[in-house]
């Protein structure tokens, strides 16, 4: 018997309704993944807006492209870590290292002297939080049946509500009324209790069968260490290079670029670039997919503030809009669309996405009303919220159960990976248009369009990951 059939009652064995994720055999563990999720979006939401002020009260504002872009390119190295720690000893010990690390970072940030101090703090905040994504997906994938894992899912976008309500603003006003230093150290005390809470109840929790040691025959090989890290030094270059345009810069982006090129297809499904059927593909999706969301909604806000003299408060609607829609439409997926097949739900996910795409544009124009640019947030948000959580089922059926560490790193990767390279692609596109002479609106609105092309892709491949096996769909 396998595990999953142990923990899915089969139909005609009872007369009740298999177990949800609320049910008692599952309960704990929903409850413990749902806070690690609201303590991580809590965190994440409410540093980055005091990023800015602290950069600048330590006189290093021409480091700040270095000091946001860290976190990402450290979070490519830690989830490769702990997607094969995960898949060679079980998920517990790199979620709890994890989160007890992101409580040493946070006071180390909170105490810098220097930017340097600061950009350590964020690396080492963004391996925690690599080491936490992939673990928690991957626990997911080891604790519970395929028919429960879009809930869990969903259930881990509905954690990022209350932080992205309450985050950025609370954050704000204590940086205003005290200072940077104090939301840092009060992030580290909110997260502190629960973080030994949970290492307590993964020590004393039953291991499953999915969680024990596979045999050493069995077991995933070691993490390429040195081309994980490679790729998170070239992407951390890449960041580094975009903040100017002299030739240094250059000469550092050039250098990050090759890194990318050369180091990513390592830790990535063979075929992932061509889109080979399966698990190449479904890694693919989350690349292209996190990755145009993620410029939009950092080019969107930058346009509507700066050129079209939007209020920031009035921005801030769209952010709040767009994480509530984006949980709205992943709880649809898993509860009210769980009958159709994954792929089709990227497909309509992508389209939704292109649709978006199509109204940032459209803001762009000077006549044009810029509340059709701010309707691209919650749009995206829409088309992310669907198909993302469909993205990682389709990953996760195609993996078997002592490589969904390794899978799920590789989705962590690829995700990094879009963000970084998407988001530097149109703003490389953005200002070779200002270069040649093209309005600032005009810049944009070329950047935007080039968007769809990333969007429309998902739409078209997406049947490509699907498992082809008997079902619905």
């Amino acid at each position: 018997m396998t595990a999953e059939q142990a923990l899915r009652p089969l139909p005609g064995d009872t007369g009740e309704p298999p177990p949800g994720i609320f049910s008692r055999q599952y309960a704990a563990a929903t409850l413990t993944f749902a806070t690690v999720m609201f303590l991580t979006g809590f965190a994440a939401l409410a540093v980055v807006p005091t990023l800015p002020t602290a950069a600048e009260d330590l006189d290093g504002v021409s480091l700040f492209p270095l000091v946001a872009g860290g976190f990402v390119a450290a979070s490519l190295l830690g989830g490769v870590l702990g997607g094969h720690w995960a898949d060679r000893s079980g998920a517990r010990r790199p979620l709890a290292l994890g989160m007890v690390l992101s409580v040493v970072t946070l006071l180390v940030s909170a105490s810098s002297v220097s930017v340097w101090q600061l950009v350590a703090g964020r690396f080492v905040d963004g391996l925690a939080a690599g080491m936490v994504a992939v673990s928690v997906t991957t626990a997911i994938g080891q604790s519970y049946p395929e028919y429960l894992r879009p809930r869990m899912l969903a259930m881990m976008s509905a954690s990022w509500i209350i932080p992205s309500l309450v985050g950025p603003p609370v954050a704000g006003v204590v940086a205003e009324v005290w200072s940077w230093r104090t939301v840092f150290y009060g992030l580290a005390v909110l997260t502190a209790l629960p973080a030994v809470a949970l290492v307590a109840v993964l020590r004393k929790a039953p291991s499953a069968e999915s969680d024990r040691t596979p045999p050493a025959g069995e077991r995933a090989s070691r993490p390429p260490l040195l081309v994980a890290g490679m790729l998170s030094l070239g992407a951390a270059l890449g960041q580094y290079g975009v903040s100017g345009w002299d030739a240094r810069h250059l000469l550092f982006v050039a250098v990050g670029v090759a890194l990318l090129v050369v180091f990513a297809p390592r830790l990535l499904p063979e075929g992932t670039w061509r889109s080979a059927r399966g698990l190449p593909t479904a890694v693919l999706l989350r690349g292209l997919t996190s990755g145009t969301y993620f410029t939009v909604e950092a080019l969107v806000p930058l346009m509507l503030i700066t050129e079209r003299r939007v209020a920031a408060v009035t921005v801030g609607v769209a952010f709040t809009a767009s994480a509530v829609l984006w949980a709205v439409a992943s709880w649809a997926q898993g509860k009210l669309l769980q009958d159709v097949a994954r792929h089709r739900l990227v497909t309509v996910g992508g389209l939704i996405m292109a649709v978006s795409i199509a109204f940032a544009v459209a803001g762009s124009f000077a006549g044009v009303s810029p509340l059709l640019a701010m309707v691209a947030m919650p749009l995206a948000a829409i088309g992310m919220g669907m198909l993302d959580p469909c993205v990682t089922v389709l990953s996760l059926s195609h993996s078997s159960p002592d490589r969904l560490g390794h899978t799920t790193s590789a989705m962590q990767t690829n995700m990094n990976l879009g963000q970084v390279v998407v988001l530097a692609f149109a703003t490389a596109v953005l200002n070779a248009g200002l270069a040649a002479g093209t309005s600032r609106l005009g810049g944009y609105a070329i950047a935007f369009s080039l968007l769809l092309v990333p969007t429309l892709l998902v739409a078209v491949v997406a049947g490509r990951a699907r498992k082809d096996v008997p079902g619905p769909g």
